[in-house]
């Protein structure tokens, strides 16, 4: 029996509190007057009850039969007395006390730094289920520096006081909050403590309160220092995530064996230059790979080899001498950082795993496990280190792709024949070479793109040798699962460590290496030993389709449908393969990523023999049937275009400034798009994309849930060539087209697609909402349909910032997709279809004839670098700030005349996806600025020139 009540202003409660207090009286029937001094919250309880006190410095007069005992008095002086040891209950009916219950309260802040606020993003957050939990946070949830840091309560009741803290050490002990640093380890070991339980507890207690994280903190951050853990992430290469994990597997797992770890736990992988850590706790750790300075407390210390630090030492890592790139840091026991998708290993570009998502930045904290320092292993004399040098050999396989189908012969034997150097701008995403340019053995890439090293999008193995255009790219641990150029080779099993230990300037030349088991169902290259192998390890030319199985790495087999043509029969009859090996659950398959007219299936070799395999997709295949009347699952996907969005057009920008001002995609790629598919105007190629349903055929095409997709209708297939060389830079969910696909990139990165716009976010990494499924962060499904309707630039700002919250709805309508269906209506709109394309494919011819005379069609080389002025040009009195690497000017800090002190960065250089500073090694005045901004410099180059005087 509720009744309303009326509810008296008072002054000094906000809106907020007065509601609150509002909606409780009238759930609870009672009536509430206020005399207001300051500020109350109440929580109500309505099941049990019971009140709870945030903040209590009012007066209160509720009207109820016990309540009104109990309230009528001031309830900072009820609690002054009752603390004092009055029995304030005393006379009042009704009222039993009985049990004990205590709060506790986790603040973002670090209390081994003087309880220094800490801020960032929320990896993983989970609490107990025997604990009254209040709190705002979730995992994915970013805490700024703007509010109070409280970040939850833990309230635990129990019938004695032994019994409450019990519980609340156990609900402690099961709360997990990661990301940021909070005081949980300190309420932990509060919650433990000898004074605590006996509850003496003073003033005076918590300032002597002597806590010691197991955490190390790190002070400076090195160039590039990430958590990494082996095997990392696997079954997800369909969906665009790559396995992550260590560039260097053999290092890193001599690095744990040494701590005493399992080979594969959680350990830092350090890139050319390493941090400064201070260890908080006694620990013991080990440096394996390139040789690294390393003093703990100003003392060198040993590679290969444990050694004990204690609580408040400090190892300083420097840079590296002599051969190698990475080093890596394992400690014993471990780093303890939660898992996301399956691993620890950290994916920056993705920005998820590791420690915070990313690298290393100073001020963090590094988490270590419990572990017993009497398991750490003896140092083995017989440790079989990795060498390390300045001119590598890889053992490779040939193919997937060869010769004669898509390299000449000859390009094949150069490619195992040359030196090769490794190019500044190289990654853990893929280690970029400079070299012979193949001849090739077409003359394009047809629908695929106006290269011929194009290909239509197929999975890459780990390891693949990718020509991107004529640059070779040897494919690393964050590379992409999908794209569209041809690859040669792919490093051996035994030679995938030594990727993460090439440095630029580095000279790399290729070995094939036979595996007699292999067979050969291909031509062989007459100009390599015959026990190299063919490519192809099998054909199949009398099913309806035509199938090609070619070897990709040791752990990969491509599978191949039909002719070099965009036909969507084709990826219907991936579709079926790829069903029916899952159905059969067969032991060693790791993942199956299917591209246009392909499928790779990734497999543990130890545990499933390439025979095997081979084996059974030739048996499926027989009995895979037909796709005529095949129908599939379908959605429309509604996404919204920013058309010309500023952020596509500076990427264009920033790519004529400082790669290939002369390229005929620039300055703009819409002009080119319309150019080279014979339309009218920009305005033409505005309608067709807005008027297409882009059929998704692929996801991870450049990362993390992005599609690759086709216009369904042949008419709104426009077709252009990817860039030569590849942009550096491309925004997050920037939309482009590359061959006769389109694509929205996953996130920020490289990339070579002709853009024309921005939407949407692809992948949502810690929210689920409406259209991101639990545990499935990628919006889209294959053979979904995505259809564009156009938005403003600040439309899609404001869409962009709501969409992961679940705060900007999105139609979706779901479909099927019929081939039959599909059949009718390219026979009923032939004539139509085949106009369209004739006039493209005169378009098509002229561009690429423009090219040619115009000689647009050598793309400037990758190392082609402008003069700098060299030691000898230094003037007497003066000192020149040298590069320490080869890279790009990234930006100049100073200009001319500045006054310079010792020590102060003076310009940036970016190699290796690192941010590098040039420091002065003494003051003086800038007397020459001899570099600009996106130039190329070589290791030793002059950057500027100080007059000491």
């Amino acid at each position: 029996n509720q009744k309303v009540v009326e509810e008296t202003p008072a002054p000094g409660l906000s809106d907020h509190t007065r509601k609150r207090l509002h909606a409780a009286a009238v759930a609870l029937g009672t009536a509430v007057s206020y005399e207001s001094a300051g500020t109350v919250e109440f929580i109500f309880d309505v099941l049990r009850g019971e009140f709870y006190f945030l903040e209590v410095n009012t007066r209160l007069q509720v009207e109820h039969p016990i309540t009104e005992q109990v309230f009528g008095i001031d309830l900072v002086e009820c609690m002054v007395r009752q603390a004092a040891g009055e029995d304030v209950l005393t006379g009042l009916t009704g009222l039993t006390p009985k049990g004990a219950a205590i709060e506790v309260r986790v603040y973002a802040e670090n209390p081994a730094a003087g309880f220094r606020p800490s801020a960032g993003l929320l990896t993983d957050v989970s609490f107990p289920a025997n604990a009254r939990i209040d709190a705002w946070i979730n995992t994915g949830t970013d805490v700024t520096a703007f509010y109070d840091p409280m970040l939850a309560k833990l309230i635990v009741t129990a019938d004695t006081r032994a019994q409450a803290i019990a519980k609340l050490q156990d609900a402690l002990g099961k709360t997990r909050i990661a990301g940021i640093e909070t005081n949980l380890a300190y309420l932990r070991a509060i919650a433990k403590s000898e004074v605590f339980a006996s509850g003496r507890v003073a003033t005076n207690v918590l300032p002597n309160f002597v806590f010691e994280p197991l955490t190390i903190d790190v002070l400076a951050p090195g160039a590039q220092s990430t958590i990494q853990e082996l095997p990392g992430r696997l079954g997800l290469w369909d969906v665009g995530v790559p396995p992550s994990g260590p560039m260097d597997a053999l290092s890193f797992r001599l690095a744990n064996h040494i701590v005493g770890n399992g080979e594969n736990m959680a350990a830092l992988e350090l890139t050319a230059r390493g941090p400064t850590l201070r260890f908080n706790a006694p620990c013991t750790f080990a440096l394996v790979g390139a040789r690294m300075a390393a003093a703990l407390d100003g003392v060198d210390v040993p590679n290969d080899t444990p050694v004990a630090a204690n609580a408040g030492q400090v190892l300083a890592l420097g840079g590296i001498s002599g051969p190698g790139l990475r080093t890596y840091l394992a400690v014993h026991g471990g780093f303890d950082v939660p898992s996301y998708l399956g691993s620890k290993a950290t994916f920056t570009l993705g920005a998820f795993g590791g420690h915070a998502t990313h690298a290393l930045k100073a001020g963090e904290v590094l988490h270590l496990k419990q572990a017993d320092a009497a398991n750490v292993a003896a140092v083995s004399t017989d440790l079989q280190l990795p060498e390390l040098t300045h001119a590598w050999t890889l053992n490779v396989l040939y193919g997937p792709h060869g010769a004669p189908d898509f390299f000449l012969e000859s390009d094949i034997e150069t490619f195992f024949s040359a030196d090769y150097e490794v190019h500044f701008n190289s990654a853990r995403t893929g280690v970029r070479l400079t070299g012979p340019k193949p001849t090739w053995a077409r003359m394009d890439g047809g629908e695929a793109g106006l290269h011929p090293s194009n290909i239509h999008d197929n999975a890459y193995a780990i390891g693949s040798i990718d020509f991107t255009g004529d640059m070779p790219i040897i494919l690393g641990p964050d590379g992409p699962s999908l794209g569209g150029f041809v690859c040669p080779a792919v490093v051996a099993n035994e030679d995938l460590w030594k990727l993460g230990q090439l440095k630029p300037g580095d000279k790399v030349r290729f070995k094939a290496v036979a595996r007699p088991l292999d067979p050969v169902g291909g031509p062989r290259v007459n100009g390599l030993p015959p026990d190299t192998g063919s490519a192809i390890l099998a054909r199949m030319d009398s099913t309806d389709v035509p199938v090609v199985y070619r070897r990709a790495g040791d752990n990969n087999l491509l599978v191949e449908y039909g002719s070099m043509i965009l036909d969507i029969a084709l990826r219907m009859r991936v579709h079926l393969l790829a069903a029916a090996l899952r159905d059969l659950q067969l032991p060693g398959v790791i993942d199956m990523t299917p591209g246009i007219r392909s499928l790779q299936i990734h497999y543990d070799h130890a545990a499933l023999s390439r025979q095997k395999l081979l084996d059974v997709l030739q048996s499926l295949e027989t009995s895979l049937g037909s796709i005529d009347n095949m129908v599939v699952p379908s959605r429309i996907v509604h996404l919204p275009l920013s058309w010309r969005d500023p952020q596509i057009m500076l990427a264009m920008q920033k790519y004529q400034e400082l790669v290939y001002p002369q390229a005929p995609w620039c300055p703009s790629n819409i002009e080119f798009i319309r150019r080279i598919n014979g339309l009218d105007d920009e305005a033409a190629v505005q309608k067709i994309i807005f008027d297409a349903n882009y059929l998704v055929l692929g996801l991870g095409d450049v990362y993390l849930g992005a599609p690759v997709a086709t216009p369904i209708d042949p008419r709104h297939r426009l077709v252009t060539t990817k860039y030569n060389p590849a942009r550096t830079w491309t925004p997050e969910n920037a939309v482009g087209i590359g061959g006769a696909y389109m694509c929205v990139y996953g996130m920020e990165g490289p990339g070579g697609y002709q853009l024309f716009g921005r939407t949407i976010q692809m992948w949502n990494s810690w929210r689920s909402t409406d259209v991101f499924e639990p545990g499935k962060p990628w919006l889209l499904r294959f053979f979904d349909q995505i259809k564009f309707f156009p938005v403003s630039a600040d439309e899609l700002v404001e869409a962009r910032a709501a969409f992961p919250h679940g705060a900007y709805p999105i139609r979706i309508e779901e479909t099927t997709f019929s081939y039959a269906d599909y059949q009718s209506f390219l026979k009923r709109e032939a004539d139509g279809i085949a106009q369209f394309k004739t006039r493209q494919q005169a378009a098509f011819e002229e561009e690429r004839q423009r090219w040619r005379d115009a000689k647009l069609d050598q793309a400037p080389d990758a190392d082609a670098s402008e003069t700098v002025a060299a030691a000898r040009d230094i003037p007497d009195g003066c000192a020149g700030v040298f590069s320490e690497v080869p890279g790009n000017v990234w930006k100049v800090l100073v200009e001319d005349g500045a006054i310079v002190k010792a020590g102060d960065p003076v310009v940036i250089v970016e190699s290796m996806k690192m941010e590098i500073s040039a420091i002065a090694a003494s003051g003086g005045r800038v007397r020459s600025i001899n570099v600009r901004p996106g130039q190329t410099v070589k290791a030793g180059d002059i950057l500027l020139v100080l007059d000491e005087g």
